[in-house]
């Protein structure tokens, strides 16, 4: 078997397990485990199928049992287990993966150590330090390369062990409970844990996940709740195999702000996968704007007050708007104050150092004390180490760019490297450097909301850029949709929780994601006028306007007379062709703006697509007044003029088209007017300019069929109309 039949069969099996077809189920993993070397697997399954068989035998008889479900739901969790390990043992055998690798060839690691061992170990890692630092760091290089080769070992035999015996998960505990264990190890630790339990599902250690959010230290517990969403948006259907797991996620129901929190973690992840997105606007909009507008930027200092001989000139900051620039680093000023990853265009290109090329190395918090930075920030006590270390302390970088600015900087000659720092802090250094400004940074990465995002878009770089990343279970480029998760489904349903990601999706353009979740509030009656408003928006973007009209117009009975909500009702009208209705609104709309541009137009278009061409006019005049060279109303004009048989006049509104910028339909709609008025060879002309502009032919005499009529009733022979087209160029 191949990597591609395995899975292929293993998720035949899965499906069948998902639809509570046990018996079939057990047919097919039979055949899957025949391929296998495990005869312990086979014995399970075989105990599985007996115990299946007596429990469908006492049930055709007619026997009362109250553990029957009980019973099933245990069959049908020890039967996926079969099957998640039957399936990596297969993949154990042939497959290349770095997570089979390691399985099937220890000897891998450096050395071999269970939980406690490793436990104690990085236990003595403080002691070590304490008696180097005593020695004037006598030995540093030695003990912190024991200590980061225990990291390895931790994390490796943890992330590869598919299913934890009770005696490893009693060591894991203690590893939660210590007290001498440096953080920085135990969050590596979650971790592996959460990348084994990517790799395949085990109750003990999402039990251990549970435990784990009750850490005291935000650094576990952010790390440990973000690694059980991810488990549980992988695994919706598994939890409700196992009682206690469920009986202990359902008490957390009771507690609002643990709901909060995974509602935070749950927006968080769908703003990671809008990174794409910002990178692609950050490196083809805001950084080329700000590579141009470079010269404006080095004569402005920003924040800080100047002496009089050297104040700005109010030039610089009039240029710098016209530039464009301000509003360019204002929108990155607020994706980064909303949490977006606006570095990631940043440090995608500096994650080739050795360093990386370790998959625990890209979950290790950031430590100024590793053996790879120690030299260049840990131990230097200079300026430039000072201004570098509350850099690195804020939270505006995750860990994994920490390290690859450390690296980059390492690497300057010293003259680039103070450049560098400079341009990074203020001109004022001393109010950068003040104690108090240190500590707003260093209380800013110490928030719970800092340090998850900040490890999502750890994980978000792994998966993303990491040699290995196509061996893993990338969760960004999935639907994430929790609300919609068996397990958090009713953690979630707090109205102002599902607002907030409904509006998240609508702040992103996602109106299909964001449309499903205002519904849901809808039908539980939590809808507002907000929400009917946002609702009707959605269906509109999707081009559903009889829908869109019902959300309106149930926003326009919460909140009357609203001119957005006014608008849009007129826009939908318009769309289906309700011309009657959507002057309704218009008018409704133009009661309160009179003077309004858009509703002038587009009031004028609907009484012209009513024929009434005397009252389009009057609209169309009062736009051209009330705005400067306006294109639109010269068109509306230009084209109820022609039908209502005011040559003239629709003549002189195109020749002022004709002198702008005219599109295709300017030139043909001017050769209607040219050829009426008797202009055979102006019309010509016009219309090939048309036929070009058109770019075909074919094009062009598809634009000029739809006018036919309205040359047939302004005069024009119809059996004119092959011969002016077989005159033009």
């Amino acid at each position: 078997m191949n990597e591609q039949s395995i899975q292929k069969q293993y998720n035949q099996i899965v499906n069948l397990l998902e639809d509570k077809r046990l018996k079939e189920a057990l047919v097919q993993l039979d055949a899957f485990l025949y391929n296998g070397n495990d005869w312990s697997l086979r014995n399970r399954l075989e105990q599985i199928q007996t115990s299946y068989q007596y429990m469908l035998q006492y049930m055709k008889l007619g026997m009362k049992d109250p553990e029957r479900q009980k019973l099933y739901r245990q069959l049908l969790a020890d039967t996926w287990e079969i099957a998640d390990q039957t399936r990596i043992a297969l993949l154990d055998e042939i497959s290349t993966h770095y997570y089979h690798s390691l399985r099937r060839n220890p000897k891998q690691l450096p050395k071999a150590y269970g939980i406690s061992t490793l436990q104690k170990i990085l236990e003595g890692f403080a002691d070590e330090m304490a008696v180097s630092q005593l020695a004037n760091y006598q030995g540093l290089d030695a003990i912190l390369r024991r200590h980061e080769e225990t990291h390895q070992v931790m994390f490796l035999t943890t992330w590869s062990n598919s299913s934890w015996t009770l005696e490893e998960f009693a060591q894991a505990e203690d590893m939660l409970r210590s007290e001498t264990l440096p953080t920085n190890d135990l969050c590596l630790f979650v971790s592996a844990v959460t990348l084994s339990l990517m790799e395949c599902f085990d109750e003990r250690k999402v039990n251990w996940l549970l435990d784990g959010l009750r850490h005291t230290n935000p650094q576990i517990n952010q790390r440990a709740l973000v690694g059980l969403v991810i488990t549980l948006h992988l695994y919706p259907s598994r939890i409700a195999l196992y009682p206690e797991l469920e009986a202990r996620i359902s008490l957390f129901r009771e507690d609002p702000n643990f709901s909060k929190q995974v509602n935070r973690i749950y927006i968080q992840l769908l703003r990671s996968q809008e990174t794409e997105k910002i990178d692609r606007k950050m490196r083809e909009e805001i950084i080329p704007e700000m590579m141009k507008n470079v010269n404006i930027m080095r004569n402005m200092k920003f924040g800080f007050e100047e002496t009089d001989e050297n104040d700005r000139n109010p030039d610089w900051e009039q240029t710098f708007e016209q530039s464009g620039l301000g509003d360019k680093i204002r929108e990155m000023n607020d994706l980064q104050l909303e949490g977006a990853d606006v570095y990631m265009s940043t440090f995608a290109q500096l994650k080739g150092y050795p360093f990386f090329r370790e998959p625990h190395n890209w979950f290790y918090p950031f430590d100024r004390m590793h053996s790879s930075i120690i030299h260049q920030v840990g131990l230097n006590q200079s300026g430039e180490s000072s201004v570098l270390s509350i850099i690195l302390q804020s939270g505006f970088f995750c860990n994994s760019d920490k390290y690859s600015f450390c690296f980059t900087i390492a690497q300057l000659p010293q003259g680039q490297r103070d450049m560098m720092l400079s341009q990074m802090t203020p001109q004022d250094q001393s109010d950068f450097m003040e104690e108090k400004n240190n500590a707003s940074l260093k209380q800013f990465a110490e928030r719970p909301d800092v340090i998850s995002n900040q490890y999502i878009h750890d994980l978000y770089r792994f998966f993303k850029l990491s040699q290995r990343r196509f061996e893993f279970h990338n969760i960004f480029q999935e639907e994430i949709a929790l609300h919609r998760n068996p397990v958090l489904k009713e953690l979630l349903s707090a109205p102002e929780l599902l607002v907030a990601v409904a509006d998240f999706h609508f702040s992103k353009e996602h109106p299909a994601e964001a449309l499903e979740l205002y519904r849901i509030l809808i039908d539980r009656k939590q809808a507002n006028a907000d929400i009917f408003q946002k609702t009707g928006f959605c269906l509109q973007k999707e081009k559903r306007y009889q829908e869109a009209v019902d959300a309106y117009q149930k926003a326009d009975m919460l909140k009357p007379d609203h001119l957005w909500t006014l608008r849009h009702l007129a826009t939908c009208y318009r769309q289906m062709k309700n011309f009657d209705a959507a002057l309704e609104y218009y008018h409704r709309v133009e009661t309160i703006q009179p003077e309004n541009r858009n509703v002038l137009f587009y009031t004028g278009s609907c009484l012209a697509e009513q024929k009434r061409y005397d009252d389009a006019l009057q609209y169309f005049f009062k736009l051209d007044f009330l705005e400067n060279d306006c294109m639109k109303a010269w068109r509306g004009i230009g084209w109820c003029s022609f039908v209502s048989g005011k040559h003239e006049q629709a003549m002189k509104y195109y020749d002022k088209l004709l002198a702008a910028k005219p599109l295709a339909t300017d030139y043909l709609n001017a050769g209607h007017v040219a050829w009426v008025l008797g202009n055979i060879e102006k019309a010509v002309g016009l219309y090939g300019k048309a036929m070009a502009e058109s770019g075909s032919k074919d094009a062009f005499l598809e634009i000029f069929d739809r006018d036919r009529n309205s040359l047939l009733k302004q005069g024009i022979a119809g059996e004119e109309i092959p011969l002016m087209l077989d005159m033009i160029e």
